[in-house]
Parts: C-alpha cells; structure tokens; sequence
C-alpha cells in the first residue's frame, strides 16, 4: 500500500499496510481495526450506532441495552442482535456504516494530540462489514471538500446554531424544519444531531445550507459591527432580495 503526503492519518496508512489489529486513539475518538480494516469507528462529535438505531425506531432501548449485556464480553453485539431478530442484517449495516463513516470525520480531522495505537483492542460490537482504510480516509476528504463547497465557514460546525426568519417565499424541507426547531441560539451542529438521532455530518450539511440560505446566522468575529446605510425604498428601488443580500453579505464576511 502506497501512503501518499496527503493522507489525513500516515499512521493509519501504515497499520493497514501491515494488517494491524487494535484501536487508533486520537483527540476525537478511536478507529478500531481488525486485519487492517476499520470495523468500527467512536467519537463523541458523532452519535453512535446505538443511537442511530434507536432513534430510528428500529430497536427499542431496551433491545439494546440487552444485546450489550449479553453479547458485549464476547465481542458479538451485532451478530445477536441480527440472530435474535432484533434488527435485520440490513438494518445493522446501514446504521453500522452511518456511523462509522460519521465517527471517523472527525476522529481523522485536525488533531493537536497525539496518536496512539492500542494492539489486540477489540470493539464489543463485533464485525459488521469492515472498510478498508483507504476508502475511509477518501470519503473523509470527499466531505470536507463537500462542506466547504456548500459554505466555506468551518466556524459554523462548532458554533451555537441561531435561526434566521426566512425571507417570503423561501421555503424548507422536512429536515430544515425538524433541525431549526432544535436551534435555540445554544445547540451547536453536534448537539442538535443528537438530538435527532442523525449523523453529526449531514447535520453539518444541513446547517451550512441553511447559512448559505440566509437561514442561519455565521459566527461572527470579534470586533464592532460596521455601519449599515440603508437605501430608501421607491418604485425605482423596490425591496430587495434578503435572502441574496444575506448571502452576498455572509460570504463577504467569510472571505475577510
């Protein structure tokens, strides 16, 4: 296996190349391997696989409170919960992936700590579908080159989530409606998809669309407002597009 400069974790590269089995500790969570491939990925930035299937009304609480109690020690979560009939095996691999590929955003994103790695650590959840390394590290770049696309703010995916009235006539989708009725001016992005049940990630999305839609407020720097002259309103001046001058303003603020 080829590490290339670019890889968002070279030690990660590395245990892949040799087959490594164990945990990868970094700041925002752990990487958990077996042969090389990830099989599991935790991170507090990112609800768990637990979350997403219990939210989602795919298993009660209890189920999996029970699976953990039963199955945890032997490393064998989500084999019984598949054989007890709990949750499909499709269900357990979508939400599996879900949150893997969640978790892993940000465990394999700018870190000031260290890197660590635990040989023989083994997840209580068990093999699901493992990923290999690569196609982890790819899609991680592929969603931080999305995010910045959508609205090139990264301050917005750790800052308090404020609301914005919509203009007239701008319209929303079932989720920016369910999300903006969590944006209380406190939530930030991580807590509002806990909230939900969703992944951190495409709440992320979700929150940097509605920024470039006017629809949430950008974090603002330090430092006095400058002055807003506004034009007066005629029949030659009629009233301008919000949502536009939101936009023009907040990417304005964001290249300064």
């Amino acid at each position: 296996m080829r590490i290339t400069a670019s890889a968002t974790s070279p030690m990660l590269m590395r245990l892949a190349a040799e087959q490594a089995t164990g945990a990868l500790l970094r700041d925002q969570g752990t990487l958990y391997l077996v042969d090389g491939r990830i099989v599991h990925a935790e991170s507090p930035a990112a609800p768990g696989i637990d979350v997403l299937l219990t939210a989602g009304g795919a298993l009660p609480p209890q189920g999996w409170q029970e699976a953990l109690s039963l199955a945890g020690t032997r490393h064998e979560v989500g084999r019984h919960l598949v054989d007890s009939g709990r949750v499909t095996a499709g269900e357990l691999e979508m939400c599996h992936i879900g949150a893997l590929f969640d978790a892993a955003f940000f465990v394999l994103g700018p870190a000031s700590g260290p890197t660590r790695f635990r040989y023989g650590v083994a997840h209580w959840l068990g093999r699901v579908r493992p990923v290999a390394a690569e196609t982890v590290e790819r899609e991680t770049r592929r969603r931080r080159a999305l995010l910045d696309r959508v609205w090139p703010c990264p301050e917005l995916d750790t800052s308090p989530v404020v609301p914005r009235p919509p203009a007239p006539g701008q319209t929303l989708t079932g989720r920016q409606v369910a999300l903006l009725r969590l944006a209380d001016g406190v939530r930030t992005p991580t807590a509002i998809a806990w909230a939900l049940g969703r992944p951190t990630f495409h709440t992320l999305i979700e929150v940097r669309r509605l920024a470039a839609a006017g629809l949430v407020e950008p974090p603002r720097a330090a430092g006095p407002a400058p002055p807003v002259f506004p034009a007066p309103l005629t029949e030659d001046n009629p009233e301008p597009d919000i949502a536009l001058l939101r936009r023009v303003r907040d990417a304005l603020e964001a290249s300064l």
